[in-house]
């Protein structure tokens, strides 16, 4: 992989990952159309590295509320930061099953299937839109719409896991991780001004998991080394960070505003062009 490569990559990613357009399903169609020549492995390594900084710009863009979580819940503050980091581990009690017993599974799924790809993209594109059109009424409440960000209820641990399970199933590349989370939560009733920062808070402890094991694996030789290079990976990582850090910015505004129905046709136009090459 040349820098050139790298580059467009974490540009890519630092996009996709907060916008709801799937951040490995776009990954997968650069491969792809830049002839990239990585195995899924070695794909999915350098995919850890650009979601690496993408939850670092999330922690910087998000600073003022991940420190107050991590300042009370590490001094045992019984508060409603230390409630919200419980949640955010609820939350990643599905993703981590999915990383223990099923990381080879989807590890096949990575290597230029634009199928896969096109038919998550599909499924993305619909559950915005009915997300879109439920607005923030449950989706068993037979109450009218209302148009709102802090019209709903607040997040309570059944929706953290239910919210995760949704984080879970995007792992499939295509399946838009933000897109299936924010979501999830509009259709579970919950407020669109919270549920930005919670589904972009709940990413941070799996993306940095998967970045240990990777690393604990190279080391004690349980794991091969990727085969995409040290400069790439550095400069697809500082593309991720930096516009990973505007594009967060942006997309708790575009949640706020509940613009999400664009991103829809956007994914279904793309799906379908993905299902019709592939």
């Amino acid at each position: 992989m040349e820098w050139l490569d790298a580059l467009l990559l974490g540009i890519l990613q630092g996009l996709a990952e907060y916008l709801p357009i799937s951040s490995s399903g776009h990954l997968e169609i650069a491969h792809d159309l830049l002839n990239l020549n990585t195995s899924g492995a070695d794909s999915l390594q350098f995919d850890v590295v650009l979601h690496v900084a993408t939850v670092l710009s999330t922690i910087v863009v998000l600073w003022h509320e991940f420190s107050h979580l991590c300042t009370s819940f590490f001094t045992f503050k019984n508060d409603a930061n230390t409630r919200l980091v419980w949640k955010i581990l609820v939350s990643c009690i599905p993703v981590m099953f999915v990383g223990v017993f099923l990381k080879d599974e989807v590890e096949k799924l990575f290597g230029g299937n634009l199928i896969v790809v096109g038919t998550c993209l599909c499924i993305t594109a619909l559950l915005l839109a009915f997300a879109y059109f439920t607005r923030t009424r449950p989706i068993w409440s037979s109450r009218s719409s209302v148009v709102g960000a802090n019209v709903g209820r607040d997040i309570n641990f059944l929706d953290a896991f239910v919210i995760g399970c949704a984080q879970a199933v995007a792992v499939l590349p295509g399946l838009s991780r933000s897109g299936s989370t924010i979501a999830t939560g509009i259709l579970l009733g919950n407020k669109r001004d919270k549920l930005a920062s919670f589904s972009f808070l709940m990413v941070i402890i799996p993306v940095l998991g998967a970045a240990v094991l990777d690393i604990y694996g190279s080391l004690t030789g349980k794991k091969a080394i990727g085969e995409v290079g040290l400069v790439p990976c550095v400069v697809g990582f500082l593309a991720s960070f930096i516009v990973g850090c505007l594009a967060c910015k942006w997309m708790i505004n575009i949640v706020k505003k509940g613009g999400l129905i664009w991103f829809a046709l956007y994914c279904i136009i793309v799906g379908l062009i993905c299902l019709f090459v592939g």
